[in-house]
């Protein structure tokens, strides 16, 4: 792979000196305007990051020989926590983080030793990835590369949140949020360890006063409507609990809660820890149900967390796999099977399931005991789901009640409960309880833990006098949901993810006390945080190199120079006065961003559809006009390496500056454009690079040796020439199409595989090859390009051109169709049939010699309308019957003779089944007459003659003649018997 590596190094050179990459407008040709997610430096652009880059620069490279002008840049998020965390950990001497750091990132220990600041980090490893991008071959225009910590995008952000503000979508307010303790400071998806957002979601509260005392146990719940049907409460006997004191809207209260529950709601209440107690010594309490009024007692079960909720679970059996587990084993161990009051209380009917749901899915699953935990998630889930979506509260339920010391209650549950949707009691159950202080709300992180980069597990912190971007509003979500109804999504999938993320979606945090980034203007002290300032910046793309170029100062990029440049607002004689910009440099700025927008198409992983990929969608909705909102997203896939998720700590990371050193950027462009379409996880073997290697080098050795091999080339046009023209020109036609839908992998193997083996194909046809073959080749090192730009701009010049293949131009569309050649590939199809029917044949009779007789071309006419029938839907019985009533065989071979015929027309390529038709005749006998050492030769069967089945003079060996059909020659084998 040596080889390939020295040839990137070469032409990577080539291109950056020719600027090749550079794109300014031009009105004579269409624009394309594609960008990708750019990278936090805090370490080197990676194979997930190859990934989600190659994707767009594929599609640029093609749609650039397509004769569109195409704009890719690239820049670097320096904003948030991850280059902080980075330095912070270096700085402390951890010496062990070095070396696991070195050693993943392929880098020696010195170096990463002195990246102490968070500049020093970011700016190392922008350098690093950027050449590392460059010798990949992205073809990027990096003059309008820029950071986020830049003063000129700086002033871009705080444009941007000013109009938010304007426009109501920032507030300031109280919400939950994701919080690192350490740090003191709200966190998202980008600030956390492997980059996973908290789920943060809202458990509801129930409160059981322990009749002997005023405290309160209290259960977290996501089913408040079944409170109804709780036979006890359930606390771990081996946990710490804490009686603490909450201040609620009722006053202060007493809760029985876990340890780690007090503390987590120390972020979201006024709490106060009045005295631990184990967990064994609240086995025993009674307590009482807040709405029947029912008295139930406080057991021991081993799966309650203490860590998630409050560490009280509130038990209902019938409807919960986990309750009726625990209750099952309680009953049999200390009540001899007895279950008495803590039999099962059924509240909702479902179809499909019996009075007591949860026994039935525990039962089908074979459910044993409380440590099967991963049949009892399943359980619940099913369970879960069902009740949710299609269950009914049962009619009666007031019947419950056994003491009415809520008011009204009975009546309260007979008209608003029973006989309800389970969604609609859910809401009354919760609205009831909150009205008489007998409930209420925490937040939890739902799929905890999440770490923060410091290592400091995530907790919910409910933040008050804080700024936020109003995801929620509706009238916001609905301009959402009308641009992505007009937008493309690839995968098309991917669109219900995108709508049921802005229906989720509510107020998020936009700053953080810590970290590189923008100021918030009103709030100092809080810098916009990453996700909230990553959202508009394509549009920043467009005109950072204008401002360098005219040499703009920040102070001049007022709100009133973004204003015009980006909305067309005011007056240019004005604006060019007061910031003290020529007029002509004003207009041409803002012409620069007009031209380029809106954005074509967005690339991201699909691991950011919940966040970064809507809030790009939402930001653009609120501050750009309709004209300007963007038109298509892409989302790819994972990577995996080897069937596993990449990690540090697996050792599975790989750099791009490693990966195209070690394997050259060809072949580790190759693998990933061919491994997998862009939906699909890509799961890569590093092992395997060396196979891939071997095919480029297979077609480097050809086309780089055809003029010493092939010294002297015909002129000839023949059937092999037009066959091979026809053959590339709808590969071609066909991964041109895949390309413009992004069907990197399709297009790849036609590209690669299926014209490659034509071209072997066709050389076994004629051994001597014409000049046809050189002009394919040229034409085939251009299709390459997008794909192994290096080895195809070596191939172009072995050929003898002296332009760049990267500024060539794309086959031409009108010209490849010219190309097409029905009648070609319908007799080269007939030829590779019969070769394959020969050499079978041959197999089974043992004999390598053969008499052959093909149908007269009068009955042509009958193979096109048995395809005919076929093609319209017609069944083998249309076929016998045609074969029968134009008396083209004895009627005992029509069955025989007619499924022969239909398997032949449904295996023509599609393209010819769609136009062969349009042939008047084809003459059998000639094209195996022609063809007959090639026929031998691939077949290893000798053909001592051929004859047309209506040749009054020919042999009929074997009473073979007679079965001789269209496109089913009839072959009689000589043999020594």
């Amino acid at each position: 792979m040596k080889y390939l590596v020295e040839i990137s190094k070469k032409w990577v050179d080539v291109w950056d000196r020719e600027k090749v990459y550079i794109a300014d407008p031009d009105p004579k040709k269409p624009k394309y305007f594609l960008t990708a997610a750019f990278m936090y430096p805090n370490g080197p652009a990676h194979l997930g990051h190859a990934r989600t880059y190659l994707i767009p620069d594929v599609v640029a490279r093609f749609l650039r020989a397509s004769g569109y002008n195409v704009l890719f840049p690239m820049g670097f998020h320096y904003t948030g926590t991850p280059i902080l965390a980075t330095a912070e950990r270096i700085a402390s001497g951890d010496e062990s983080y070095v070396e696991r750091l070195a050693e993943a990132f392929a880098l020696s220990k010195e170096d990463i030793a002195k990246l102490k600041k968070p500049l020093d980090v970011a700016k190392y490893f922008h350098e690093l990835s950027k050449d590392a991008m460059r010798r990949y071959g992205l073809s990027i225009d990096w003059r309008r590369e820029f950071t986020t910590i830049d003063p000129e995008f700086q002033a871009f952000i705080r444009w941007q949140f000013k109009k938010l503000l304007d426009k109501g979508y920032l507030i300031k307010g109280s919400h939950p949020v994701g919080w690192c303790p350490y740090h003191n400071m709200p966190v998202g998806m980008h600030d956390t360890k492997d980059d996973v957002e908290p789920e943060i979601d809202e458990l509801f509260l129930i409160k059981f006063k322990d009749v002997s005392g005023g405290n309160f146990f209290v259960a977290a719940t996501l089913r408040p409507e079944t409170v109804l049907g709780v036979t006890n409460v359930w606390v771990n006997p081996g946990g710490k609990y804490c009686i603490t004191e909450v201040y609620t809207e009722a006053g202060v209260e007493k809760w029985v809660i876990s340890c780690e529950a007090a503390r987590k709601l120390s972020f979201q209440k006024e709490v106060k820890v009045v005295k631990e107690i184990s967990g064994s010594d609240l086995v025993g309490s009674k307590v009482v149900n807040p709405i029947t009024g029912s008295v139930v007692p406080v057991l021991e079960a081993s799966f309650v967390s203490l860590k998630f909720g409050t560490g009280v679970v509130m038990s209902v059996p019938a409807h919960a796999p986990y309750d009726y587990v625990a209750l099952r084993e309680y009953v049999t161990k200390k009540l001899g099977g007895l279950w008495g009051d803590l039999k099962p209380i059924p509240l909702i009917t479902v179809e499909g399931f019996s009075e007591i749901p949860a026994a039935d899915v525990v039962q089908k699953l074979g459910i044993s005991t409380q440590g099967d935990t991963e049949l009892l998630d399943k359980a619940t889930k099913e369970v879960y789901k069902a009740e949710h979506d299609l269950g009914v509260m049962r009619v009666g339920l007031e019947g419950l009640v056994v003491f009415e010391h809520l008011p009204g209650v009975k009546n309260f549950i007979a008209a608003e409960i029973s006989g309800k949707e389970v969604k609609v009691a859910r809401e009354k159950i919760k609205k009831l309880l909150l009205d008489f202080k007998l409930g209420d709300v925490m937040y939890e992180v739902m799929n905890a833990p999440v770490y923060c980069r410091c290592g400091t597990e995530i907790v919910v912190k409910i933040v008050k006098d804080q700024w936020f971007i109003d995801y929620g509003n509706p009238a916001w979500k609905d301009m959402v949901l009308k641009a992505l109804s007009n937008m493309r999504i690839i995968p098309e999938e991917a669109r219900t993810q995108f709508i049921n993320t802005v229906h989720w979606l509510k107020a998020k945090a936009c700053t953080r006390s810590r970290g590189l980034g923008t100021e918030l203007p009103w709030a100092k002290g809080w810098v916009i945080e990453s996700l909230s300032d990553s959202t508009i910046y394509m549009a920043f793309y467009t005109v950072i190199h204008k401002i360098r170029k005219y040499g703009l100062n920040p102070e001049q990029l007022s709100e009133e120079f973004w204003d015009y440049v980006m909305l067309g607002l005011g007056d240019l004689t004005t604006l060019s006065s007061k910031l003290g910009i020529k007029q002509e440099i004003l207009k041409d700025i803002r012409e620069e961003f007009t031209y380029w927008y809106p954005l074509d198409s967005r690339h991201s992983g699909k691991d950011l559809i919940p966040n970064h990929l809507t809030f790009f969608v939402y930001n653009h909705v609120a501050i750009f006009p309709e004209e300007f909102w963007p038109k298509q997203i892409v989302a790819n896939g994972w990577v995996l390496i080897k069937g596993e998720k990449m990690a540090k700590s697996k050792g599975n990371i790989y750099p791009i500056h490693w990966l195209v050193e070690e394997f050259s950027p060809d072949v580790v462009r190759f693998a990933i454009a061919l491994g997998a379409e862009v939906e699909a996880d890509l799961n890569l073997d590093i092992d395997l690079m060396e196979s891939l290697a071997t095919k480029l080098k297979s077609i480097y050795d050809f086309i780089s040796s055809f003029d010493e091999v092939y010294k002297e080339l015909n002129d000839s046009i023949d059937l092999p020439e037009r066959w091979l023209l026809s053959r590339f020109a709808n590969h071609i036609l066909s991964a041109s199409e895949d390309l413009r839908n992004v069907r990197i992998r399709s297009a790849g193997l036609k590209i690669f595989y299926s014209i490659h083996q034509d071209i072997t194909e066709y050389l076994e046809m004629v051994g001597k090859p014409s000049k046809t073959l050189k002009d394919v080749l040229r034409m085939w090192v251009i299709a390459m390009s997008p794909y192994t730009p290096f080895l195809a701009e070596e191939l172009w010049h072995k050929l003898g051109n002296k332009s760049l293949v990267v500024k060539e131009a794309w086959p031409d569309v009108e010209t490849l169709r010219k190309y097409v050649d029905i009648e070609a590939e319908l007799s080269m199809e007939y030829l590779s049939r019969f070769i394959d029917d020969l050499r079978k044949l041959s197999e089974v009779v043992k004999s390598k010699e053969a008499v052959v007789y093909v149908a007269p071309e009068n009955l042509y006419r009958h193979f096109v309308n048995i395809a005919d029938i076929v093609t319209s839907g017609g069944t083998l019985r249309d076929v016998v019957n045609y074969i029968i009533r134009n008396s083209l065989v004895d009627n005992k071979q029509a069955y025989k003779v007619g499924k022969y015929l239909m398997e032949s027309v449904l295996s023509l390529n599609e393209n010819i089944l769609k136009s062969f038709k349009l042939l008047t005749a084809f003459n059998e006998h000639e094209l195996l007459m022609k063809f007959r050492e090639y026929i031998e030769r691939k077949s290893g069967v000798a053909i001592k003659a051929i004859y047309r089945s209506d040749d009054e003079k020919a042999p009929d060996l074997g009473n073979k003649k007679s079965l001789a059909m269209p496109f089913r020659p009839s072959i009689y084998f000589i043999t020594n018997q």
